[in-house]
């Protein structure tokens, strides 16, 4: 702070400079003070943001911004441009986006808004729904394995399928029941 008789300047204003200054004047025919406070203002500053993401169909999604600000920035959500209205399986509470069980329409291109009287920033992220049906290319089953008499064998199904996909195991036609011998 420079200080120059009348004058008071304060260069690069921070939150902590806010409060109440006072103006004494002084001379022999008496004395006098002049008070006026200084608040702080700031536009908003993102703290936490959003980042793409890609789930499952019937999968939830909770995405949430957090942005401060003076006063405090109010948070909105847009998808694809337009506003997100909390309804049935989507929530909206305080910065945070709560969708559950997603369905295909849920992807796109989503905004998380934080605004106050000092100006809007936004936050984009895509949410991908996925949905496919079980397939083995990543993890194929030897189509031909060979055992030895007493020795453990291990095969692994492991689908990759949106939602999850449920695996059992069959013998021929017969389902396989987990047993001691078969898990």
């Amino acid at each position: 702070m420079k200080n120059s008789n009348a004058v008071l300047e304060i260069p690069n204003f921070q939150q902590e400079d806010s409060g109440t200054y006072e103006c004494i004047a002084e001379n022999r025919r008496g004395k006098n003070a002049a008070r006026g406070r200084i608040s702080f203002h700031a536009k908003p500053h993102w703290l936490q943001t959003i980042m793409d993401t890609a789930l499952s169909i019937e999968e939830n999604l909770f995405w949430e911004c957090k942005a401060n600000g003076k006063p405090k920035p109010s948070y909105s959500w847009l998808k694809n441009g337009e506003p997100v209205m909390a309804e049935g399986r989507i929530q909206i509470e305080n910065g945070g986006l709560s969708i559950t069980a997603l369905n295909l329409s849920d992807g796109g291109m989503y905004q998380c808004v934080a605004e106050n009287k000092h100006g809007v920033i936004y936050s984009s992220a895509e949410l991908m729904v996925l949905a496919s049906p079980p397939s083995f290319s990543k993890s194929p089953l030897r189509a031909l394995l060979k055992a030895r008499s007493g020795s453990e064998v291990t095969l692994e199904c492991k689908p990759e399928a949106s939602p999850p996909a449920i695996s059992l195991w069959k013998k021929g036609s017969e389902i396989l029941q987990r047993t001691e011998r078969g898990t």
